[in-house]
Order: C-alpha cells, then structure tokens, then sequence
C-alpha cells in the first residue's frame, strides 16, 4: 500500500545548539514512529540538557532540602502542588495535577543510566538513547527501541523522508521506522553550531539575540526560545505532539521525540519553567488528540542525567547524576512518586555532591514494554539492554 500523502511529508528540524551543547537544543526534536502488531501504544521522550528532577519533584520533606537549595522554591510555600506529603510539583507542571488526581501521572526518583562522572550532554545521550553500559564502535550504534523492534515478528514501518539530520539514536537500528519532524527554515553548518555552543554558553543575551533572528526569518521554536514565563507553550512541541498522536490513532503503536531547553546552569527559576511548559504541552496534547487511544498508552519522559543537588553561585544548577523520569497515559497506574528516596545529607550523596542513584532507568523503561507489549524478561536484558537486570516489576502498569 502507498503511503499517505502525510506520512510522505518530512521535515526535518536543523537547529543551533544552546545551553552547553547541541544536545540540549529545543530546537533539535526529530521525531521518529514505528507500527507494530501491538494494541497498546508506547511514547518515549527525551528531555534533552539534563533535567533537574529535584527541582521538577521537590522533596520537601526531606530537611537537608532549604540549606542545599536557598534560592530555587520547594514545597507549597512557593506555590508547588502537593504530591504525597513529602515531594511537590514544581509549579509549572501544575496543568498536570488532574492528570494526577486521575491516576495518569506518576514519576520515578534516583534513576539514572550507567553513565558516570563525566556528565558530558552528548555522551550521556548517547548512552541514553543506546541503552548499553559503555558507548563507542565496541557497543555498537543503535538503540534500544530498534532492538526491540527487531525481536518482534511482522514490523513494518511508515515509509517516509528524512532531510538535513539523521534519525533519533533511539531508533536506529536494523528495524525499519519512518520520520517526521516540522520544517524550521535556520539552518547552521557543524562548524557553526559548535560556535553558536561557545558563544551562548555563559550568556542567555545571545541566546535571545539568535531567537529574535530565527524569528525574523520565520522559523519554527523561535516562541520557545523568546519565551521569558512558565507561561510560554512552544508551538514546535504541540505540532509534534499532534502529529504523533494523529498516528498513534492509526497503526503506529511507538512514537519518540526530544524536547530540549534543560541545561539550567544559571536563572533556573526562569529557564526551567520553559522548559516544563514545553512538556506539559505535550502531554496534554496527546491526552486531548488520542481520545480512548489514551488508556492504551504510555509515555514515558526521561533524561541523560540529573543535576547537582547543590544550587551554583547563578540560581541554577550544574551536571549531576540521579534524577527523575515522568510517567503518564492511561495505562499506567499514577498518583505516586515510585522508587527508593537514597536522602541529601552530605554522606548519602554520590561523590557528595549528587542525588545517588537507587536504580538503572533501563530497567523502568523496560518494564514499561514488559506490561505493554509482553515482551520475554530474557529478551529484554539480553538483547534491548545488555548487561541490565530488570529485578521486581514496581508495578506502574495497570
């Protein structure tokens, strides 16, 4: 069957990098779909930049919390919404709160991959996105959603064009996907993007210089970068989302996308609540457009690694190693903050400086695709995520 004059349209973002690198630009959000013999539905996002999840799911409870962060608000007190009793949600997410009180959000604390110390945006996405222990020729170059799409009989993809960036490391692979992503007219060599990093890196006067040209010339993610509220929904993130869902109601069964904007190394109470505004959009986006396709969906959101449980000398926080994923859809069971809370007193820290981490974010994501699709425990820590064990379901899917 020929495809769909839709599913023939492909554009493909190019972008500037912003924060520390190109990895953790909003602008670079390609977005990848696969069909498969499934009835459930599955979307991964990737928060590219490093989310802080302690700033996202606030521990007020726990009393090390004030002293380690004087500047960037926790609990009620600065206008977060209760979760349990002893995490808040950061303000910006409080769209989501019906979510939750219907039991369609839920988040996981003290995660991270096994990427250690070095904390570098592309490395750590890269691990991310592969699902492996080590990264380099040695571990190969897919990922693991392809992995898992090659375990499984009768995949076919969308047939599609992909033009000026390659695909998502998420799903590259052996297995065939289609790829979509909305047109942005600025376009930059390697050479300039690596440039534009330098430049803006220390600077946000450049970022907002850059975001005004980009505005000029009509581009889109422009309405991301100018934003200056928790207010701002950039209009690149809910076409994505839009789109994805369009599919997801038809014979896709997996989408993935990024999201970028989470490099909050200074001005984090300005920067983050972008960011945020960016993801709430999206999911509710999904939530409004899949209809009943909802209940059968996960989504998943994670990133490369959290931040430090100390705030720097510019309100913002630097590269760390625990930190949170988000959970949501109708067929998962919300309402809960899962995983064990490891404390921030000085000596319950990683290298004392970081959240510790108490699990692999593999195993989360794979017992996701264990409850949606039924996928064999063996294939999953064999062939989808070497070298990882996937332990006790915590019990997140209904």
């Amino acid at each position: 069957m020929a495809p769909s004059p839709l599913s023939r349209r492909s554009f493909l973002t190019r972008s500037i990098a912003l924060g520390c690198s190109a990895a953790a630009s909003p602008l670079l959000t390609p977005l990848s779909f696969a069909s498969a013999p499934w009835d459930n539905r599955l979307v991964v996002i990737i928060l590219r930049g490093a989310m802080d999840g302690l700033d996202v799911v606030q521990p007020y409870g726990d009393p090390a919390l004030a002293a380690l962060r004087p500047n960037l608000g926790f609990g009620e007190a600065a206008g977060a919404p209760d979760l349990d009793g002893f995490f808040s949600l950061h303000p910006a997410l409080s769209d989501l709160m019906p979510l939750w009180r219907a039991q369609e959000l839920g988040f996981i604390h003290a995660v991270s991959t096994p990427y250690r110390d070095k904390r570098s945006h592309f490395d750590g996405q890269d691990l991310l996105e592969a699902g492996t222990t080590g990264i380099g020729m040695a571990a190969g170059r897919d990922g693991w959603l392809n992995r898992m799409l090659q375990t499984v009989p009768g995949i076919e993809a969308e047939t599609a064009f992909s033009i000026g960036h390659e695909n998502m490391l998420l799903l590259k692979g052996a297995a065939p996907v289609a790829n979509w992503s909305p047109d942005v007219d600025l376009s930059l060599s390697p050479q300039g993007q690596r440039l534009a990093e330098m430049v803006m890196h220390d600077d946000p006067l450049f970022r907002d210089a850059l975001a005004e040209a980009i505005l000029l010339t009509g581009g889109e993610g422009a309405d991301m970068m100018m934003g200056q509220t928790g207010k701002t929904r950039p209009a690149g993130t809910r076409l994505i989302a839009e789109f994805a869902a369009q599919r997801l109601r038809a014979q896709t069964r997996i989408a993935a996308f990024s999201i970028g904007g989470w490099d909050t190394h200074k001005g984090q109470a300005t920067s983050l609540p972008r960011a945020l505004g960016g993801l709430s959009e999206a999911i509710l986006t999904l939530r409004k457009k899949l209809g009943p396709v909802w209940n059968k969906t996960a989504v998943v959101a994670m990133t490369e690694f959290g931040r430090t449980v100390r705030e720097n000398g510019t309100r913002g926080t630097d590269h760390g190693t625990g930190g949170a994923m988000l959970l949501a859809g109708g067929a998962i069971r919300g309402g809960k903050v899962y995983g064990d809370w490891p404390g921030l007193s000085e000596t319950q820290l990683y290298e004392r400086r970081d959240l510790m981490p108490q699990r692999d974010v593999r195993a989360y994501a794979g017992w996701v695709m264990r409850g949606l699709f039924g996928l064999d425990k063996a294939v999953l820590e064999n062939a989808v995520f070497p070298g990882m064990q996937l332990e006790t379901a915590p019990g997140f899917l209904l």
